[in-house]
């Protein structure tokens, strides 16, 4: 999923906003503190999430509108979208699973050209951005690129998740998996029927495309690229993207801001170490994002450059 309710945010300006999509509008919400606040777009991690942060696989609790009313009550703006072909940006392609890490850089470069037309400053966030910020012309406006929780290895959240359940799975199971991992890396398609029943949701067929292609994706590679001023943000006790993974990412981009926050997870929130403990808190809409998030985000989008 790889993406911050103080009272005075929540008479902030807020408005659901529409821009050019392929076939349809693709939707967002912009939260506006005024005075030609900074602005910060927040892109959705990965699958089902809405601009809100949820999820339909277990996230609650809206961990980007928190993040979002967060950084108004610092002085940010920040526009939270829909990934196309889901939710408000349903309308822009019939098949959201028919999408390329391309595509959404796209819609990325999009969003900061209707950010710029409102005289803000577009920073990017989460996994996706990668890609956009790594080939944004300076004229685009972009100031800065801040990433959370972002893996810096080719194959991102699947080898990270395969390496979270090697300890709990058979042997024979995890060897199969880690054969249609392979398959998948070398651009060849899977069979889900090839793979244990418990694993075959995750190489379904329709989103086997996506998965090739954020494959082919190299976050290092792509982080060196980037000309853009970068901040990293990883939880310490994160139990998706390790604190080794964020220093491998800032160690490809001279002059990247690392910023480790003791005590917080992948949502943002205060969680132990325990996996299980942890996992809990994904349920947990009544938790908190930690605003040292919002803080750390804030001052690099509000420096001067």
């Amino acid at each position: 999923m790889s993406m911050l309710f103080l009272a005075a945010a929540a008479a902030l300006a807020s408005s659901n906003v529409t821009t050019a999509g392929p076939k349809g509008p693709l939707a967002a919400t912009l939260i506006d503190p005024g005075k030609q606040a900074p602005a910060l777009i927040l892109i959705p991690g990965s699958g089902p999430t809405d601009r809100d942060g949820n999820n339909v696989m277990g996230v609650s609790g809206g961990i980007y509108r928190r993040l979002a009313e967060q950084l108004a009550a610092r002085g940010v703006a920040t526009l939270r979208i829909d990934k196309r072909g889901m939710f408000g940006s349903k309308a822009a392609i019939a098949d959201a699973n028919a999408v390329t890490i391309a595509d959404y850089a796209a819609d990325v470069h999009g969003w900061a050209t209707f950010m710029r037309a409102r005289d803000k400053i577009a920073c990017g966030s989460r996994g996706i951005a990668r890609a956009a910020s790594s080939r944004s012309p300076p004229r685009s406006g972009r100031k800065g690129f801040a990433a959370s929780s972002c893996s810096p290895r080719p194959d991102g959240r699947l080898e990270i998740s395969f390496a979270q359940l090697k300890p709990k799975l058979p042997p024979e199971m995890f060897a199969s998996a880690e054969a249609a991992i392979t398959r998948l890396e070398q651009r060849q398609r899977v069979d889900p029927a090839s793979v244990p029943a418990p694993l075959a949701p995750l190489f379904n067929t329709a989103v086997q495309g996506y998965m090739i292609d954020l494959m082919a994706q190299d976050p290092v590679k792509l982080a060196a690229a980037t000309r853009l001023p970068m901040l990293i943000v990883q939880g310490e006790t994160d139990i998706q993207v390790g604190v080794d993974d964020a220093r491998a990412l800032a160690a490809a981009h001279p002059g990247a801001k690392l910023v480790l926050i003791p005590g917080i997870n992948h949502l943002w929130r205060k969680a132990p170490a325990d996996p299980a403990a942890n996992a809990a808190t994904y349920r947990d809409a009544s938790i908190p994002v930690d605003p040292a998030v919002a803080t750390a985000i804030a001052r690099f989008v509000s420096t001067k450059r």
